[in-house]
């Protein structure tokens, strides 16, 4: 991830969850073989509620790493961790050859309304990055950013300012949370820009492939979703095809409208399939590697 985003460059990176089966572990495999053509940059794995996937994680981006010859990134939570489990788990991720890391404080665990660090642990995601750059100076960083803002910040500005701590601690790239209006990036962009934040900032990308899942999607994470797309989605909400059409349409704009706005690369969130990625980035001509 460090060496990533270079002038005149554009990084594609794909993010999965860990599959509950062997079963599904095979079929985001198999839609991993088909994105590995687009040649990501690296694909990223997340971490279960409460951090109860850690050893699934990087077990995956070990699988990533061993069988599609890509660069993985494990996410990484302050969740119900001690800052002395947080080392081992460091530890323990270098050794089996993980090599970047997405630095989150994480959700609360569920039933839990609010996010409570436990005793001996830490509290915010800048201290967690500030943790792994002491312990593994070598790893390479992302952190999570809010173009409309986390739903915990009293504001912009608070939120902006809690951004700044991350990278300040050390963090090599922003990945933002997702989006579905580009003028709220653009001017999230601006307000990053003029608070002297120089690493890079990842727009994240979701296709729409179902109306109902988007809806609950966005109310979680307070995301904007627009008028127009959400009357073009319902009136069609019968039509699995017809909302798959309308999101991949969708995005392959938003898309582009991006890449002419000079974004140094995208992060996809794919929900462990394939194809709607595959028609986004096939239309944007960004062409399998061969």
């Amino acid at each position: 991830m460090r060496d990533l985003y270079q002038p005149n460059s554009f990084d594609l990176s794909i993010e999965i969850f860990p599959p509950k089966t062997p079963q599904g572990d095979n079929a985001v495999f198999e839609h991993l073989q088909r994105l590995k053509s687009f040649a990501p940059a690296f694909v990223s794995c997340t971490y279960g509620a409460g951090g109860s996937t850690q050893t699934r994680t990087v077990e995956l981006c070990q699988r990533i790493q061993n069988e599609l010859g890509t660069a993985a990134t494990a996410h990484f939570t302050c969740v119900g961790s001690t800052v002395e489990e947080l080392q081992n788990w460091l530890t323990y991720a270098h050794e089996n050859g993980i090599r970047n890391i997405m630095a989150l404080r994480g959700d609360p665990p569920q039933g839990e309304e609010s996010f409570q660090a436990v005793e001996g642990g830490l509290r915010y995601a800048n201290e967690l990055v500030s943790l792994i750059r002491e312990h593994s100076p070598e790893m390479g960083i992302g952190v999570a950013g809010y173009p409309e803002k986390h739903p915990e910040a009293s504001d912009a500005k608070t939120d902006l300012d809690n951004l700044k701590r991350k990278v300040d601690a050390g963090a090599d790239a922003v990945f933002t949370q997702l989006f579905y209006d580009n003028d709220n990036f653009y001017r999230f962009r601006d307000a990053y820009t003029a608070a002297g934040i120089k690493v890079p900032l990842v727009p994240g990308i979701m296709p729409i492939t179902s109306f109902a899942r988007i809806k609950r999607i966005t109310s979680m994470c307070q995301a904007v979703f627009p008028d127009d797309l959400s009357n073009r989605l319902e009136a069609v909400q019968d039509d699995d095809q017809a909302q798959f059409e309308i999101g991949v349409e969708y995005a392959i704009e938003q898309c582009r409208e991006l890449i002419d706005a000079d974004v140094p690369g995208m992060h996809f969130y794919v929900l462990n399939k394939s194809q709607a990625c595959e028609r986004i980035l096939d239309a944007l001509g960004l062409c399998p590697a061969t």
